[in-house]
């Protein structure tokens, strides 16, 4: 049995085989088999099948909801009290008085791209001149960028619009800081609401007309979220697997969140909040890498209620390269992991919301949907499902490997029915991704070093085509920098790990796990070489 055992992991061409090595080697995998690796196995199994039921009772959960939100639930025009801004005509100056004054800050950096999209977009809103200031919140590092930025203020400016750009001088904070920053000048005090739009989003010239009534004739509510859209989700496959996560975040989680418990994660663009009740929560803070969340639990513990419109929705750009996923990604689960961390005593600790609220939002909100998920999708697909082929004294149930998890893809596909046909390599890339997100998930709850970094998601805007078109740059890059930018080392490590097993499988397998694990190995091995979404030479 021992030699047997042997021969399955160690091929007699390889150099230096011998059947004594082999066999002590088999001997030894027997000896700690049974009393030590089958036992750990099986209790890892059964954690995994336990965070399986929870992912799935979750999904199940909203799934429910939604459909009673769909088919019962009144819109939010009729939940709250809505009116429309009243005009004199056609003349919004003349009607001005019956307008709050708003501030749009636009937070930018290094935006060569796509900053004067956001900019034309924010100084077409359909608002009274003098009630509405615009905002330019430029950290640009470039200076040739910024000179750029400074300028198209400028021509705004010289057309009437009350534009202001603002520079620091150091981007202490980020984002978060760069948002504080700019609620400390003067002439904000005028200001009652602030709409942030990151610098890839373009509203429609009627955003405010249709969010800020909510607020004027709801006191208690403090944040109307609008829903993302994409104009470029068509690009490549990467932008389209994005697309059908963000759909089921938005049309179902935010949906939810919004109609249950009044209470979701700011998304940190396309919303508009009312000033009052951020300075009650505290304010812009920079403690983890999600501001946005990070306010808005603070805020929801304070007693306001949010509001999510998808009905009303702000067109933006997704990252199509691969290297600015992973950074997005480490950002958007390292964040909430450790925000969780830090906040969970004062979340079940708080007075002024529901024990059903607190218990939604530790559970449902943060341990499910941000680390949970993460955790599951990971340990299970790409490491103990694998590890039980290599030890089939370790049961797996078929519930728990088949049906539950397509159960669950099932509901996660209800966002983009138009990407139905793409499901089963969504799932594929989704454990990949899983890597990354349960790496960050675990830098979030540890604070390990990289829990703070923050890197400003890529935006190309028309630059794929301007790169594209400049043959040089790949013959001047050497092929180090190539290989750099390109090849991941952990995701082929993966690839060939999960390769052994499925070779294992098709030669001494009973349940062709085989087949999962191949498809898995491909999709591993092509994010390995760097073969997702655009690439563009740096």
């Amino acid at each position: 049995m021992a030699e047997v055992s042997a021969k399955s992991f160690i091929p007699e061409t390889f150099q230096g085989y011998t059947p004594e090595i082999a066999g002590q080697i088999g001997l030894l995998w027997e000896l700690i088999k049974a009393p030590l690796i089958v036992p750990v196995l099986t209790v890892c199994v059964y954690i995994c099948l336990a965070m399986s039921i929870m992912v799935f009772m979750e999904r199940l959960y909203m799934g429910v909801v939604i459909i009673l939100v769909k088919l019962f639930w009144r819109k939010p025009e009729k939940r709250y009290k809505w009116l429309p801004m009243e005009e004199d005509g056609d003349d919004l100056e003349a009607a001005g008085a019956n307008f709050p004054v708003v501030l749009v800050q636009i937070p930018m950096f290094n935006e060569k791209e796509v900053y004067k999209i956001s900019i034309g977009a924010a100084c077409n809103l359909s608002w009274p001149a003098d009630r509405l200031v615009i905002q330019v919140l430029d950290d640009s590092t470039d200076f040739v960028v910024k000179d750029m930025v400074e300028r198209e203020c400028l021509r705004w400016a010289s057309k009437g619009v009350n534009i202001k750009y603002q520079i620091r001088e150091s981007r202490g904070g980020y984002k978060a800081g760069a948002l504080k920053e700019g609620l400390k000048h003067d002439y904000i005090k005028q200001c009652e609401y602030v709409v942030i739009f990151d610098a890839d989003f373009r509203p429609e010239p009627d955003f405010l007309k249709r969010a800020v009534p909510f607020l004027i004739h709801n006191p208690d509510i403090a944040l109307v979220q609008a829903r993302w859209r994409f104009v470029n989700s068509n690009e490549c496959m990467l932008t389209r697997m994005q697309e059908m996560s963000l759909d089921y975040h938005f049309k179902v989680e935010q949906e939810v969140g919004s109609a249950t418990h009044a209470f979701f994660g700011f998304n940190g663009t396309g919303g508009i909040w009312r000033i009052g009740a951020i300075n009650e929560a505290g304010g812009w803070k920079d403690r983890t890498t999600v501001e946005d969340m990070d306010l808005a639990v603070r805020a929801g513990l304070k007693g306001w209620k949010f509001l999510y419109l998808g009905d009303l929705q702000v067109k933006s750009e997704l990252p199509s390269t691969f290297k600015a996923f992973r950074f997005q990604q480490h950002r958007w689960s390292c964040g909430p992991a450790n925000l969780f961390r830090k906040m969970v005593m004062d979340i079940a600790t708080n007075k002024k919301v529901t024990l059903y609220k607190k218990c939604y939002v530790i559970y449902s909100f943060f341990f499910v949907r941000k680390i949970i998920a993460h955790f599951f999708t990971f340990f299970f697909y790409c490491l103990i499902l694998p590890l039980t082929i290599l030890v089939p004294e370790v049961y797996v149930p078929k519930w728990g490997s088949i049906y539950i998890p397509c159960i669950i893809t099932m509901l996660n596909s209800v966002g983009t029915p138009r990407s139905f046909h793409l499901l089963f390599y969504w799932v594929l890339f989704e454990n990949v991704m899983s890597f990354h997100r349960t790496k960050a998930t675990l830098i979030g709850l540890f604070e390990a070093k990289r829990v703070n970094e923050w890197v400003v998601t890529e935006k190309l805007g028309d630059g794929v085509k301007n790169k594209s078109n400049n043959k040089s740059i790949g013959f001047k890059k050497s092929i180090f920098k190539f290989l750099g930018d390109r090849v991941s080392v952990h995701e082929l490590g993966f690839a060939a790990f999960l390769f052994i097993c499925g070779c294992y499988d098709f030669l001494y397998g009973k349940n062709n796990y085989f087949i999962y694990l191949f498809l898995q190995t491909i999709t591993f091995t092509i994010a390995g070489f760097g073969y997702v979404g655009t690439f563009v030479p740096s």
